[in-house]
């Protein structure tokens, strides 16, 4: 019988993301400040003039530095996660950054396509985004896990006619345009999962039934809105700034109180121990306080996308994988919701301490993606 039944009704790209229409009306935003919108799991700095050479600088440095070491066959040596090149004997690689979620998302992959018959390794804790994107292009690696609305500034961050294509106000298809104008030819991306790994504005739920808050314009109703987040917050273009010319909440009551945690155990605990009345924690990670606990929290809803999406999908290197092989991995596009990401996040972090494998694994038998 088949595992997919609904295979051929399912339509060609998930139901959230429509295929790409005229472009609509959108908030404008000077390119500088956009370059801010990379969410704190990105390490590269790209603000100004300055930024962009930084960012170009990087890009090539790393680009020539995995081509030359692959021309003098030093990559078989040491302890690097690069130390085996890509492919190129019919193994396709695929990479992951150094955080767990990448390294779940990669292993969904591999998994799947081993169960497709196809030859996959895995290529873990490569590091920034810098790194694997570099060693995607060089061939080192085949296919790395990415979310869209970082992928699309990484490669748009020297053009500010792109940038301002993805300030507030840019939706998933917005994306899609930027990224299919701006991807190298030498790269493709497989279909956008309905699993987003963003930033995302939080409150307690008492205090949300209190004050009757359930956008983010309803935080115009609080006479103070202290937000618990990493340092940059402050500065991005979805921060306080974003949220009062969005939303139309007084700038003067918006303020950051700097968490650098990335949205963990410390941001949660300023929130319940009412530090602050906002927690900028990601949609895909549990909200938990310092102790492991649980916390009960709303996340205010962003109807006019002051957030960028972020839709994780595969980025890979073009033609490198068999039509088949394409398919398996688009069915694991479409099952993957944010919840799932939460829950596979929530066996890696909380008491169980659960492998990537063994999370990827689960999840796949579960949803019928692969043989048990």
């Amino acid at each position: 019988m088949d595992p997919h039944p609904d295979r051929a009704a399912r339509p060609s790209r998930p139901p959230h993301l429509p295929a790409p229409g005229p472009r609509a009306g959108r908030t404008t935003l000077d390119p500088r400040a956009i370059r801010g919108t990379l969410t704190t799991r990105d390490r590269r700095t790209t603000h100004g003039p300055a930024g962009r050479l930084r960012a170009a600088v990087t890009r090539a440095t790393t680009v020539l530095a995995a081509l030359l070491v692959a021309a003098v066959g030093l990559t078989a040596c040491g302890g690097d996660p690069l130390a085996t090149g890509g492919g190129d004997d019919g193994t396709v690689t695929v990479g992951a950054a150094n955080f767990p979620e990448s390294e779940i998302v990669a292993q969904l992959y591999v998994l799947t396509l081993r169960d497709a018959g196809v030859d996959a390794d895995l290529r873990a804790g490569i590091g920034s985004r810098d790194v694997y994107l570099s060693a995607l292009q060089a061939g080192d690696i085949d296919v790395v896990p990415e979310y869209s609305g970082n992928l699309a500034q990484y490669y748009a961050a020297d053009d500010e006619r792109e940038l301002r294509q993805l300030g507030p106000g840019a939706d998933g298809r917005a994306v899609d345009r930027v990224l299919d104008r701006v991807l190298p030819d030498s790269l493709e991306t497989g279909d956008p999962a309905r699993a987003e790994s963003k930033d995302a504005y939080r409150v307690l739920r008492s205090v949300a039934q209190e004050h009757h808050l359930k956008t983010l314009s309803d935080l115009a109703g609080l006479d103070r809105v202290r937000i618990a987040g990493n340092p940059e917050l402050a500065t991005r273009p979805y921060g306080p700034d974003g949220i009062a010319s969005v939303y139309g909440v007084d700038r003067d009551r918006l303020s950051v109180t700097p968490v650098s945690d990335g949205g963990g155990p410390l941001t949660v605990t300023a929130l319940t121990d009412g530090t602050v009345e906002v927690a900028d924690v990601y949609t895909t990670s549990p909200v938990t306080d310092r102790t492991g606990h649980a916390v009960d929290t709303v996340t205010l809803a962003d109807p006019k996308n002051l957030i960028l999406p972020q839709n994780v999908l595969p980025v890979m290197r073009r033609d490198r994988l068999p039509q088949h092989a394409r398919d398996r991995l688009r069915d694991v596009q479409f099952a993957l919701t944010t919840k799932d990401l939460l829950d596979m996040n929530r066996r890696s972090s909380g008491e169980e301490k659960a492998e990537p494998e063994t999370i990827a694994r689960d999840w796949l038998v579960r949803k019928g993606l692969i043989g048990a």
